[in-house]
């Protein structure tokens, strides 16, 4: 079978299964078969896939029919322009993530490139915003925590391959309680913690609901468990004009406000995703 024809027998497959982006799928799962680029497939379509190569790519295609995610098949995804190891154990990175960064970057301001910061990425999952930081922040040494050991691991494996193993540290531990009582406090405290309410399960994807870690994904049952305990806590471990940046899930917006407003807290800020959607929340210890 040609990749031609391997590719129109895939996306019929996946479309019968309504999998999203069911021709995207397709592709990736045979670039990956293949070792190949997407332009290299695409200049060989009349390249003959040899039996082995042929049941691999079919059983990917069964499997993500079945609602395993692409880049659990594949192992990765990009994120901040990196490629990042992925694992069931281990949150799929999105893009209205990478706002994170950006808002973490503009707060910091121009020192930032020069400045020996001391950060904490909370629910660290697959490292991807402890290692983008890394690789915008030459001078930051990076604490990374995560409740999951099979996350950490994750974490630790792709700080090695990008090659900042000396600058990110990890903890297992809940939230910052690795860090309560240090004298030395943190400059910013970023996190993507779960928010996504256990009632609002059944409205996921089946690719979520049933796949990505369950840990990573749900905070009680409005998805608003983790925020207030980590504001407290951030409270206590940043500095004074230290920064606190949040991803927001779709109803966080009203309630994380109000506990930063009556707290320790100035110069609130929010920040949209390209979407319009209320995405970070971002505040100074005061």
């Amino acid at each position: 079978m040609d990749i031609r024809s391997a590719l129109k027998d895939a996306m019929a497959r996946l479309s019968a299964a309504n999998v999203p982006s069911h021709a995207l799928a397709a592709e990736l799962l045979l670039i990956d078969t293949l070792g190949r680029d997407r332009a290299w497939m695409y200049a060989h379509p009349e390249f003959e896939l040899d039996l082995a190569g042929a049941e691999k790519y079919f059983e990917l295609v069964a499997q993500r029919a079945s609602g395993v995610p692409s880049q659990y098949l594949t192992g990765k995804q990009e994120f901040w322009g990196l490629e990042f190891e992925v694992t069931p154990a281990v949150l799929i990175p999105r893009p209205e993530t990478e706002h994170i960064i950006e808002v973490a970057l503009d707060r910091l301001g121009p020192a930032r490139k020069s400045e020996p910061l001391r950060i904490a990425d909370v629910g660290t999952g697959s490292g991807c915003i402890a290692v983008a930081l890394a690789s915008e922040l030459p001078m930051a040494q990076i604490f990374a925590t995560d409740i999951s050991a099979g996350a950490l691991e994750v974490a630790q494996r792709n700080a090695a391959r990008h090659g900042f193993s000396a600058r990110i540290h990890f903890a297992e531990t809940n939230l910052l309680d690795a860090f309560a009582g240090e004298a030395q406090r943190f400059d910013a405290i970023v996190s993507n913690p779960p928010y996504i309410g256990i009632a609002d399960a059944p409205a996921l994807q089946r690719e979520v609901r049933a796949h990505e870690p369950k840990i990573a994904l749900f905070a009680g049952d409005d998805g608003l468990a983790v925020y207030a305990p980590l504001i407290r806590e951030a409270s206590a471990a940043l500095r004074q004009g230290g920064l606190l940046i949040l991803e927001l899930g779709h109803n966080s917006l009203a309630p994380v406000h109000e506990w930063l407003e009556s707290g320790d807290w100035s110069d609130i800020h929010v920040t949209n995703d390209l979407a319009g959607i209320p995405r970070v929340i971002s505040a100074e210890h005061r």
